[in-house]
């Protein structure tokens, strides 16, 4: 066992819009170490999604993670001879990285050719409270609505 916990480590900013979020969605798209190619893609996702709705790129992607983060889950745990699944509410810190995540991973999951269609198709669904990524957020609170008997075993 660890003596203390581990250290919070601050994420600088990123260059352009100089918002520590977008720093920790790019690490989370990057792939192999490549994270000038990562923030290429992100800002011109961010370019083509404010062609797109006309809106701001970056307030459109925000609303997008908005709509994703979780409330609320399930974990599970042992209680008798039984596995029951718990509703625990999220902690702040992992409901974002839990909607980075998801939107990272749905729109990879995507049929568009290039991964900047993907990411900005799904960006656009999921700000208008659409897409796969806002289905897996509504499928997690479901379950833990289901569940919500169990919640006297919390952890």
């Amino acid at each position: 066992m660890r003596k203390g916990s581990a250290k919070k480590r601050h994420i600088l900013p990123d260059p352009q819009y100089q918002d520590p979020l977008v720093t920790r969605f790019v690490n989370n798209l990057m792939r192999a170490g490549k994270k000038s190619l990562a923030y290429a893609l992100f800002y011109d996702a961010i370019g083509i999604i404010a062609e797109k709705t006309g809106e701001e790129g970056l307030a459109v992607w925000k609303k997008a993670l908005n709509n994703i983060t979780p409330v609320v889950e399930v974990k599970r745990r042992r209680v008798g001879g039984s596995t029951l699944q718990i509703p625990v509410e999220v902690r702040p810190a992992r409901r974002v990285s839990l909607g980075i995540k998801w939107l990272i991973g749905q729109a990879r999951l995507r049929s568009e050719k290039t991964m900047k269609e993907k990411l900005v198709n799904e960006i656009i669904a999921a700000s208008q409270g659409e897409g796969r990524a806002v289905k897996k957020k509504i499928d997690t609170h479901k379950m833990a609505e289901s569940s919500r008997a169990f919640s006297h075993f919390r952890l």
